[in-house]
C-alpha cells in the first residue's frame, strides 16, 4: 500500500457513503514528488474495452510526458469502494467517473479544485462542457474528457413498413408507438412488440435519468435555481405535471411501453430494444457498436428527438477526470488532465470501433466527422450542442435523482395513484433534501 496521505478530519466509509456531508477542506501541506507513479481509476467493466481504451490513452500519456500512470478499472461498487480507500486516507491520484459526481466528491472533501491557469488546453474545451464541471460558485473540480446527449433510436424498417414518417412532434411520436405496438410491424402475427423501449427502474434512479429527456423538453424540470446558489423544487409545477401526464398516459393509456418496464435497469431494456420487442428507444450513443451488431446498422436510425412543449432538451452527460485530494504528485494529475482534454488525446480516446472512452468530444478543436466518418455521430454531436441539458451539480444529486425515480416508477406501475397528489409528496421530499444540503431557497 502507499503511504498514507491526509485527506480531511474525521472521514468514514458510512459518512461518505450515506452523508454526503463536506469532510473539510481538501488535502494540504502533501510533499510533492513528481516521479511519484499516479494511481488512476476509472469507472468501467474490468477487461472491457473502456479498459482498454483507458490503458491506450495512459501509454501515450507517458510516453509524451515521462509520467507513470497505473490504471486500474472497477465497476460494481465503485463509490463504496473509494470511500473505503478515503477512510484508509489514500485515495487514488486520479478518478474516471460520471459529472455527476462533481457535487459529491466536492462536498465531501474528495477533490482538490483545479486551477485553469495550469491547464493549458482548458481553454480549448467547450462552454457546456466546462460548465457542466463547476460548482454554483463558479470553482472548476472536474475536468471534462468525454459529452453525450440522448436520441431517438427508431426501427427504421418497422417505420417504413407502416408508412409512417420520423416523429416531429410528441402527438407524432406517440402515434407511432401506437403503430409498433399494434401494427404487427415483425410481421410474426403475435402482439408482442412495444412501440417506446423505456427504463423505468427505480434501481440507481433509472427512471428519472431516462424520463428526463421529457421532462425538460415540456418546460419542466426537477428542482429550479433561484439565484445564489438556491433551489425549490419543481416537479408539481403545471409544466412538470403535464409532463408526466403525457408520459404516463404512454403506459397506463395507451399502453405502448414495453411490458417490465417499471423493474427493468438498463441492460435489460438494452436486451429488450436489440431482440425486436420495441421499436423505439431514447439512449446515448454508446450503443451504437452494440446494437449494429446485434440488429444490423440498416435496421434502425438515429434522430432527434421530437420538440416538447417548449424546446428538444435531453439529457446530456459527460465522464470526468477528478484530481483527487493528498496526492503526493499533483503537476502528474495536471498534466494528464491536460493531456487528455487536448485535441491528440481526445482523438486517442475516439480511437477504434467500440473499444473507446470519449463519445463526444470536448475539445473544440476536434471535429469529430475527421475521426468517426459515420453520420449518426453527427446527428448526437449536434443534438447535445444544440438540447443537451445537464443535471445541476448541487453538493449531492443522488437523492434528487432516487426520489424522483421512486415517484416516476410508481406512477407508471400504478396508475390510479393520484397523480398531482404524488408530485406535491415529491416536492416535499425535494424540499428536504434541498435544506439538508444547504441550498434550499426556502
Amino acid at each position: 500500500m502507499r503511504k498514507s496521505r491526509w485527506i480531511g478530519v474525521g472521514l468514514t466509509v458510512s459518512a461518505l457513503v450515506l452523508s454526503g456531508c463536506s469532510a473539510g477542506p481538501a488535502g494540504t501541506n502533501v510533499a510533492q514528488d513528481t516521479k511519484a507513479p499516479l494511481e488512476l481509476w476509472t469507472r468501467t467493466t474490468p477487461g472491457g474495452p473502456g479498459e482498454q481504451a483507458t490503458k491506450r490513452l495512459a501509454e501515450a500519456f507517458e510516453k509524451a510526458t515521462g509520467f507513470k500512470v497505473q490504471v486500474t478499472a472497477i465497476f460494481d461498487d465503485f463509490e463504496t469502494k473509494l470511500a473505503q480507500r478515503a477512510a484508509q486516507r489514500d485515495l487514488p491520484d486520479i478518478v474516471m467517473n460520471d459529472v455527476t459526481q462533481v457535487g459529491t466528491l466536492k462536498s465531501q472533501g474528495l477533490v482538490r479544485e483545479i486551477e485553469q491557469g495550469k491547464i493549458k488546453h482548458a481553454s480549448e474545451l467547450t462552454e457546456q462542457a466546462l460548465k457542466s464541471n463547476q460548482t454554483p460558485d463558479g470553482k472548476l473540480y472536474g475536468l471534462p474528457y468525454s459529452a453525450q446527449a440522448s436520441a431517438l433510436l427508431i426501427r427504421k424498417d418497422w417505420r417504413e413498413k407502416l408508412g409512417k414518417g420520423v416523429p416531429q412532434s410528441w402527438a407524432e411520436l406517440a402515434d407511432l408507438a401506437k403503430a409498433f405496438t399494434t401494427g404487427d410491424p415483425d410481421g410474426n402475427g403475435k402482439n408482442d412488440t412495444a412501440g417506446l423501449n423505456a427504463t423505468l427502474s427505480t434501481k440507481r434512479g433509472y427512471a428519472s435519468w431516462y424520463f428526463s429527456n421529457f421532462l425538460w423538453a415540456a418546460g419542466g424540470d426537477f428542482i429550479t435555481e433561484t439565484g445564489g446558489g438556491k433551489y425549490k423544487p419543481a416537479m408539481s409545477t403545471p409544466e412538470s405535471v403535464a409532463a408526466v401526464q403525457w408520459f404516463r398516459d404512454l403506459g397506463c393509456k395507451d399502453n405502448v411501453i414495453q411490458p417490465g418496464s417499471v423493474t427493468m435497469p438498463t441492460p435489460a431494456t438494452n436486451e429488450t430494444f436489440e431482440a425486436g420487442k420495441a421499436g423505439m428507444y431514447v439512449v446515448g450513443p454508446y450503443l451504437l457498436p452494440r446494437f449494429d451488431k446485434s440488429l444490423g446498422k440498416d435496421k434502425y436510425e438515429v434522430v432527434p428527438m421530437p420538440k416538447g412543449a417548449k424546446n428538444a432538451d435531453v439529457l446530456a452527460e459527460g465522464l470526468s477526470i477528478f484530481m483527487m485530494a493528498g496526492s503526493p504528485n499533483q503537476a502528474g494529475q495536471d498534466a494528464f488532465g491536460d493531456f487528455a482534454i487536448s485535441a491528440d488525446g481526445q482523438k486517442i480516446g475516439m480511437e477504434g470501433e467500440s473499444a473507446f472512452i470519449v463519445q463526444l468530444p470536448v475539445n473544440k478543436n476536434v471535429d469529430i466527422t475527421q475521426v468517426r466518418s459515420d453520420p449518426r455521430w453527427k446527428t448526437y454531436a449536434e443534438i447535445y450542442a444544440k438540447s443537451g441539458h445537464y443535471a445541476p451539480s448541487i453538493p449531492n444529486w443522488t437523492p434528487v435523482r432516487q426520489d424522483t425515480a421512486d415517484t416516476i416508477s410508481a406512477l407508471v406501475a400504478d396508475c390510479k395513484l393520484d397523480l398531482k397528489a404524488e408530485l406535491s409528496k415529491l416536492d416535499t421530499k425535494l424540499t428536504a433534501t434541498l435544506q439538508q444540503q444547504g441550498i434550499s431557497a426556502s
